[in-house]
């Protein structure tokens, strides 16, 4: 017997987690999945807060580690949400679509970023070349933070490959309009 966790609808939505539904997790299918197990929402809010807007990365650079992450995860769900993020903070389409891609064809600073999220998916850890480029580029705290956003959305990539979790309408009419090129 296979047990389905379709996204909450309002009126399903757990009384233990009502506040974060008028927040950010009642705008994403991700979450709405994720209620199903309150307390883990709960407990994921604090942490989200800090990597989603407390970071010591730029915004740019948090969508660079994101993508790379969603890519490596192969999951689609995060892979487009993020290229709709990335826009929304100024990035190029080509720029976003070379992040799926190899190293080399990426710009320098992307590179490092997603050099350090390759070895943490494939190693886990950054190797120390890595580790030391990355300090001098976005410093010790944006480390830390980037090795947390890989973590962060290594879990949600599980989620929603585990649980099938359907893109957002609103982020699949976007891309349906404005596929990446």
């Amino acid at each position: 017997m296979s047990t389905e966790f379709k996204p909450l609808s309002d009126g399903e939505w757990p009384e233990s987690v009502a506040t974060l539904r008028k927040g950010f997790a009642g705008r994403l299918n991700v979450y709405r999945v994720m209620a199903h197990h309150p307390d883990l929402l709960a407990a994921w809010a604090p942490l989200r807060e800090h990597v989603v807007r407390q970071r010591a990365m730029t915004d740019q650079q948090s969508e660079v580690v994101i993508l790379r992450t969603g890519h490596n995860l192969r999951a689609p769900y995060e892979w487009a949400h993020h290229v709709s993020r990335a826009r929304a903070v100024g990035m190029e389409d080509a720029r976003i679509a070379a992040l799926a891609g190899p190293l080399e064809n990426m710009a320098d600073d992307d590179r490092v970023l997603a050099r350090a999220v390759d070895e943490l998916m494939t190693e886990a850890r950054l190797l120390p070349g890595t580790r030391d480029t990355l300090i001098k580029a976005i410093g010790a705290e944006g480390m830390f933070d980037l090795m947390a956003t890989v973590g962060f959305y290594s879990v949600l990539g599980f989620i929603v490959k585990s649980l099938d979790v359907p893109i957002d309408q609103d982020v699949a009419a976007e891309l349906a309009e404005r596929p990446l090129s």
